[in-house]
């Protein structure tokens, strides 16, 4: 097998990533293919071909799997050029129910193989999402060299022009489409609580000028407000914090309350689960790396019982002297895609909080990060996902440890 080759490929899996699996050949290399489904014949061009495995983009469907619907992105379907399909909806073509149950297989498999065994795994829709569109708050795009904004096509750095955004909420959708040319770099349109666009311009070349004090948007989630700069770090989804929040409290019920407990908010942002531990008694310390948004997190919980420290999670979690009030609290980690790591695991578990609530973004993190947990003498009955991400691969789970 050659780059350039092409092939016709059964599709048996789906991988972590938004791409599928077929075997090709004798003994049957691994090849991951984008745009597909289990139990399709694709025909496919290979991209690129490593010792373990190859990868490659499906350029026609011979026989289609049932739960392959049209693309809610009609410049991504399967029958535009790969090179001019934009990136972000690679679960565009399949049915949202179907989504669901790849995206748990996903986890489940994740679980096996890094965090010594699966368990129970459920995704969840989010309550009202009928049509897995118009639910994306926070649109980035890209600017070219010639001031072309768009998105980068699927897995590439290259912008493409598009005439729709169905993930987009029609507000962003109807920004996006009126920009003209724009400076090389990046545009970033946030749509807050207010309903108003923001339109956040990042050049590649900045001037050495003063920088302009970042705007400052509210947002709402279980009906308080929180303050976050409008180019902060916030859930995407329109509904997504709200939802979030409630699990979290599901999650939080379910654990011993303690009066005397110690709570910590890890990688704690501008407050919000910070809010629900605060309602269970105790008291709480978020952290965060970002300055500005542990400032957001001490007046957003203003009238809580809630310390928001600025610093680097592993160096304040090594800092912490054992202390019976924090293992008669609650951990709840909210981590980067890259996961929390054995570091932080590693000094949580020694600290030995009575359970941890972990909220992730990325199921392989999870999984590796619940592996050591598991080690080190915690373990869970279930992992719940939250599709936040319909029309993409990417979904958000909760996994509860006990010690």
């Amino acid at each position: 097998m050659q780059t350039g080759d092409i092939v016709e490929l059964e599709i048996s899996g789906v991988a972590h990533g938004g791409v599928f699996i077929a075997r090709h050949g004798d003994p049957g290399l691994v090849v991951f293919v984008p745009d597909t489904l289990p139990g399709e014949r694709v025909v496919a061009r290979i991209v690129q071909v490593k010792k373990s495995f190859a990868r490659a983009e499906a350029l026609e469907v011979l026989e289609a799997s049932p739960p392959r619907v049209p693309h809610i992105w009609r410049q991504a379907s399967i029958d535009v050029a790969p090179e001019l399909r934009p990136g972000g909806a690679d679960f565009g073509h399949i049915a949202l129910a179907h989504q669901r149950e790849l995206k748990a297989r996903v986890l489940t498999e994740a679980f096996d193989k890094f965090a010594g065994g699966s368990v129970p795994t459920t995704v969840e829709p989010v309550a009202d999402d009928e049509q897995g569109t118009r639910w994306r708050t926070r649109v980035g795009l890209h600017v070219d060299s010639s001031g072309r904004v768009g998105p980068y096509a699927a897995r590439t750095h290259d912008v493409i022009e598009v005439a729709d955004h169905p993930l987009a909420t029609e507000q962003i959708e109807r920004t996006a489409l009126a920009l003209g040319r724009e400076k090389p770099g990046r545009v970033d349109l946030v749509e807050p609580a207010d309903g108003s666009v923001r339109i956040l311009r990042r050049p590649d070349a900045r001037g050495r000028g003063p920088r302009s004090e970042p705007e400052v948007v509210t947002e709402i989630a279980a009906g308080r407000e929180f303050r976050v700069d409008a180019g902060g770090f916030w859930q995407v989804h329109r509904q997504a914090a709200t939802a979030l929040d409630a699990a979290v409290r599901e999650a939080l019920a379910g654990i011993e309350a303690d009066d005397g407990a110690h709570h910590l908010d890890l990688y704690g942002g501008v407050g919000l689960f910070a809010a629900a531990l605060a309602d269970r008694g105790g008291r709480v310390t978020t952290v965060e790396s970002s300055s500005r948004a542990t400032l957001h997190a001490r007046e957003n919980l203003e009238d809580l019982k809630v310390t928001a420290v600025t610093a680097r999670v592993e160096r304040f979690v090594d800092a912490l002297p054992a202390d019976p009030s924090l293992a008669q609290g609650v951990t709840l980690l909210d981590p980067p895609r890259a996961g929390a790591g054995e570091q932080v695991v590693t000094r949580i578990a020694e600290l030995g909080p009575r359970a941890v609530v972990y909220v992730a973004c990325d199921p392989v993190a999870l999984a590796r990060d619940v592996g050591i947990f598991r080690r080190l003498g915690y373990d869970l009955d279930r992992v719940r996902g939250i599709d936040l991400f319909p029309g993409s691969h990417h979904v958000e789970a909760i996994a509860v440890l006990r010690r």
